[in-house]
């Protein structure tokens, strides 16, 4: 398998072919990485990119694979990559919500989401792009690049979720993590010719509670 196929080969059978030791969590983070470096600027999918960590987790779970009698017992998706939307935490990284004012804004928790995605054994790449306050149905706030569409870089990747779909559209990631109030999660993945799912009533209250966050953060500057 060439590397372009292997980008677009979806997430589970990615982590089968770990799991046979067809390729390692390292050789996989890797790969997404180049073709961010290489793709990013034009699609701007990601608002950060955790290269060091990413390559530690990867590294370290590539030992854990080579040290493993039985790769059947490893979570469900050991040394996947991922990528989490801008609107959730992820400990040491930046978390801005989409706001320009928040940039520098570096979470000191994961997220409840991100916790569990961790336990399936997802390694993190980045935080993906979002609308402002994930309130918009496109992805272009002010002070970001835009987040466009990989398959024609004229029309937008759609929002509030943008970043994460396009960064899957162009092969940046496998699969990512989304928000959805109102279609956050299914109106990009319609751009982006996607399949979207909407999470439950937990990931809502959790959007809810972050836009809540922002706006308090916003008038105490």
């Amino acid at each position: 398998m060439n590397s372009v196929d292997l980008a677009f080969t979806p997430a589970l059978e990615q982590a089968k072919l770990i799991r046979d030791r067809q390729i390692s969590p390292l050789e996989l983070v890797q790969l997404y990485l180049d073709r961010i470096e290489k793709y990013n600027p034009q699609v701007g999918s990601y608002f950060y990119v955790a290269s060091e960590t990413a390559i530690a987790d990867a590294k370290a779970k590539t030992e854990l694979l080579s040290n493993t009698q039985n790769p059947s017992e490893l979570p469900p998706f050991f040394g996947v990559p991922t990528a989490i939307k801008d609107l959730n935490s992820v400990a040491g990284m930046p978390c801005s919500y989409g706001v320009a004012a928040l940039k520098d804004n570096i979470a000191t928790y994961d997220d409840g989401v991100v916790t569990r995605m961790r336990k399936a054994g997802f390694i993190i790449l980045g935080k993906t792009a979002t609308s402002e306050v994930g309130s918009f149905p496109y992805t272009e706030p002010p002070g970001f690049p835009p987040a466009r569409n990989p398959w024609n870089l004229d029309y937008t990747a759609g929002g509030s979720s943008g970043g994460a779909a396009s960064a899957i559209a162009a092969g940046l990631c496998p699969i990512a993590q989304g928000s959805d109030a109102g279609g956050s999660i299914r109106g990009p993945a319609t751009c982006c010719g996607l399949v979207g799912i909407k999470p439950s009533r937990v990931e809502f209250l959790m959007h809810l509670w972050a836009i809540f966050l922002t706006e308090l953060r916003r008038m105490a500057l």
